[in-house]
């Protein structure tokens, strides 16, 4: 597998774990967990992008 395809999947994986926690925080009114889940729901954008662009430049 190449790595442009390996880093959108741990980006999209990270998104959905992220999206997870966030909504656990909401729920379970913890302000730390809902915080942790956005850091990594938006480390999961970065990634899955920076996956994206890798795939331009292997063209």
């Amino acid at each position: 597998m190449k790595p442009s395809t390996t880093d959108e999947i741990k980006g999209t994986v990270h998104e959905v774990k992220g999206k997870v926690k966030e909504t656990a925080g909401k729920v379970m009114n913890n302000p730390n967990l809902e915080a942790e889940g956005n850091a990594e729901k938006n480390t999961g954008k970065v990634e899955k992008k920076v996956g994206q662009i890798e795939k331009v430049f292997e063209k």
